[in-house]
Order: structure tokens, then C-alpha cells, then sequence
């Protein structure tokens, strides 16, 4: 693989991932305990569970799969949660996550990129730039989820992005 190829992907992985975590700590910070794990029914993650399950699946893909660590993820407990972990004790432990996924994917030497990797029990191989490109993409996801929900129990925007004319 090209080592500039590499390097950018590796970047702008991080540059994301701190996108991600920004964008986390403004929404944990506009909601209350309350609604942080407020479900609109047993069909529903609160934003608790939903920040839980991604802290829970950074370890799993970049810190165990990636850089190694002992997978100690326990999924059943991210979606089970409905409540006892504060608004800023999640904004922590997120922030804490990215900060590790991120050490591991920018200390990553390039040729690594094509290794392969098990993160996950069940499911297929895959190369560590497949682990890293999944673990931004599902922060991405679920950001976005939580972006939503924090919009609509606010009802304001949360300008994270250039202001726009109202």
C-alpha cells in the first residue's frame, strides 16, 4: 500500500474520530441525567445506551482488534443500562475511548493496514483498515443518532457545523 495513501487514511480517521468526540461532549453537555437515558419504549436505546454500545465497540475493533488489548467487552451490559452513569461520567468514558482508539490508529505503522484481524466472535475476517474504516463509520452512525435525539429534546439547533441563515 502506498504509504501516503496510508497516512492520509490514518489522518483523517483520527481527524473524524475527534469530530465524533466533539460532537458527543456538546450533546451529553445540552441534556440532563434524565433524558440521557429517557426511551421512548422498549423498542428504543436511550443516548446512554447508544454512547455505552460505542464505547463498547471502539474497544472491541480498534483496541482489541487493532492494537491488541484483551477484548473485555461485555455488549448484553451497553444495551441492559437504564441509567446510574451520568451525562458527564458518559462524556468521560467516551472521550477516554476515542482517545485510545485514536493513540492506537495513529501510531499505526502503514503496512499494518493489511493485516487481518478477529475482533468480533461470529463474525468474518477483516484487515485492520476495514476495523479501523468500521469503527469510524459506526461512530458516525450512532453520532448521528444522537445528534437527533438531542435536537428534538432541546428543540434548538445545535450549530455544529458552519451557522446557517434561519
Amino acid at each position: 500500500m502506498d504509504n501516503q495513501i496510508a497516512a492520509n487514511f490514518l489522518d483523517f480517521s483520527c481527524r473524524r474520530l475527534d469530530m465524533v468526540a466533539t460532537n458527543m461532549k456538546i450533546c451529553l453537555g445540552k441534556l440532563t441525567d434524565e433524558q440521557i437515558w429517557q426511551r421512548g419504549g422498549a423498542h428504543e436505546n436511550a443516548v446512554g445506551n447508544i454512547v455505552l454500545h460505542l464505547c463498547g465497540n471502539i474497544r472491541q475493533w480498534a483496541t482489541h482488534g487493532v492494537g491488541g488489548a484483551k477484548d473485555i467487552r461485555v455488549r448484553e451490559s451497553e444495551f441492559s443500562a437504564d441509567g446510574g452513569v451520568s451525562g458527564a461520567e458518559l462524556s468521560e468514558r467516551f472521550a477516554a475511548t476515542i482517545a485510545e482508539a485514536r493513540h492506537i490508529i495513529a501510531t499505526l505503522p502503514p503496512e499494518r493496514l493489511t493485516d487481518r484481524t478477529s475482533p468480533q466472535p461470529g463474525r468474518p475476517e477483516a484487515s485492520v483498515l476495514e476495523a479501523i474504516y468500521l469503527v469510524v463509520a459506526h461512530a458516525h452512525e450512532h453520532m448521528g443518532q444522537i445528534i437527533l435525539v438531542t435536537k428534538q429534546m432541546i428543540a434548538a439547533d445545535l450549530d455544529l457545523t458552519t451557522p446557517r441563515p434561519r
